[in-house]
């Protein structure tokens, strides 16, 4: 093993030119908007043609376990995997940084001093120390959503259309419980740090769950009555429309317009964002940050029937809360002041989070992953800073939780100094893989780009075998 110090990479940390405020998919400004969306089709599978591809694939006699779901929690700007997950505290002192290390419920296995809550639960987790995040930048965060390397908006013009595993999910899965979006993004600071559903179309964009204590109120002049007064007439014409249908494709449109309607009226999906609904012991045992409020909200979402949840850890939009360049570099921070504040916070929610989901009975079915777009720079001091790590797309760690899947170990390992992949490199195509196998939704599945050329949802990767 190599003890020569790993190259450093010194290119740009922020992209504000790249940073566009282009609205897509279900964008809400006004409750007479989220009508409207929500009757077009809200979230992607409560649209007509989306149940519709959900009852299909079930006529199929493909199986699908009902309540199989995804939290992500994304941690935009790129975790620093040395100073967390996968310490070195015999590196040298320009590399192992300033945290100290402790021992975790895995024996021989170490985490970051600020994770105890973790280290205590590591016999239900697994950390995946062997990620390569080659491709991957910051937002558009499109690589590590996506799973395709060409993902990448700053060198492909086409990047953007590449669907992100919600959407995937969206599509060809749809949500568990009829009247729940499929797909939900959740603490939305800048919508470039989420893929969105690209080549698929916009009706299998997730929904933007944030602000929605007046997402499910009706303007003043549109009681429900006159809205199902509206759907009554629609049901009127299909009827007139369905006596020269004889493939009965009117009459399904009617009974997936009808839950796409249901969406709207029902109460299903406004009492799932309502935390005021949830024991206030529960609230408690959160806690009053923000970010804990919305994975306890993520809890509610998949409990009720969504299935894919991305929650988005950040704080300002720029390059994402975890993006550490050094305490002289605002407004990341550096290692010492930007992320250690942010470990206890993280380290709450996560353990919170696991530990909730595995009493309600969920664990099972719920996987939850906690991941950025790339580590850092196994050598701390970067860009002229303090105690900073740049970005470095060679390797990060990914912690992950249920799903059924076989935890308790770590899986890979990186050099001495954290910087290169030392033991079982996987890929974005491997972790998509495995998130499709958990979902029920086939590798071989293909979708049309612009050309109408098919494209694999995986291009190149497969379940990962220490998991399955």
């Amino acid at each position: 093993m190599s003890a020569s110090p790993p190259h450093v990479s010194t290119h740009r940390h922020a992209f504000t030119y790249l940073n566009p405020r282009v609205r897509e998919g279900v964008t809400v400004t006004s409750r007479r908007a989220m009508l409207k969306a929500g009757l077009a089709g809200f979230g992607g599978l409560t649209l007509p043609g989306l149940l519709r591809a959900r009852a299909e694939a079930a006529a199929t006699g493909r199986p699908m376990s009902r309540n199989k779901a995804v939290i992500l929690l994304w941690m935009a700007g790129g975790p620093s995997h040395v100073d967390m997950w996968d310490p070195k505290p015999h590196a040298p002192s320009g590399y192992r940084g300033p945290f100290g290390t402790i021992p975790t419920k895995l024996p021989g296995v170490h985490l970051c001093e600020h994770l105890p809550k973790q280290a205590a639960l590591m016999d239900k987790l697994t950390i995946i120390r062997s990620m390569d995040c080659r491709g991957s930048n910051h937002q558009p965060n499109m690589v590590m959503q996506t799973a395709n390397v060409l993902a990448e908006p700053r060198t492909n013009p086409e990047a953007k259309m590449y669907p992100g595993f919600a959407s995937i999910v969206a599509k060809h899965r749809g949500a568990n419980v009829a009247g729940m979006p499929p797909a939900v993004h959740l603490n939305v600071r800048d919508r470039t740090h989420f893929a969105w559903a690209g080549y698929l179309g916009q009706k299998y964009n997730p929904f933007v769950g944030d602000n929605v204590n007046a997402l499910f109120q009706l303007p003043g002049e549109l009681t429900m009555d006159r809205l199902r007064s509206r759907q009554t007439l629609a049901q009127q014409m299909d009827s007139l429309r369905r006596d020269v249908d004889n493939s009965g494709s009117v009459e399904a449109l009617d009974r997936f317009g009808q839950q796409a309607f249901d969406l709207v009226a029902g109460g299903a999906a406004q009492e799932a964002f309502d935390l005021s609904k949830e024991p206030q012991r529960i609230v408690d045992r959160y806690g009053t940050h923000d970010w804990a409020r919305k994975a306890l909200l993520a809890r509610r979402l998949v409990e009720r029937g969504v299935s894919y949840v991305t929650l988005d850890l950040s704080n300002h939009s720029a390059s994402g809360t975890w993006d550490t360049h050094g305490d002289n570099i605002p407004p990341y921070g550096g290692i010492w002041s930007g992320l250690r504040p942010l470990l206890p916070v993280f380290d709450h929610l996560f353990s919170t989070l696991v530990t909730d989901l595995g009493e309600r009975g969920l664990l099972d079915d719920v996987l939850v992953l906690a991941m950025g777009e790339f580590g850092r720079t196994p050598e701390i001091g970067t860009q002229g800073s303090t105690d900073g790590r740049n970005h470095w797309p060679y390797v990060s760690s990914i912690t992950l939780a249920g799903g059924g899947f076989r935890h308790g170990q770590v899986i890979g390992a990186t050099d001495r100094f954290g910087g290169q992949i030392a033991e079982r490199a996987l890929t974005p195509g491997d972790l998509a893989a495995t998130i499709f196998h958990h979902m029920g939704v086939p590798v071989d599945v293909t979708y049309e780009d612009h050309q109408r050329r098919p494209r694999y949802v995986v291009e190149n990767g497969e379940p990962i075998r220490e998991l399955v």
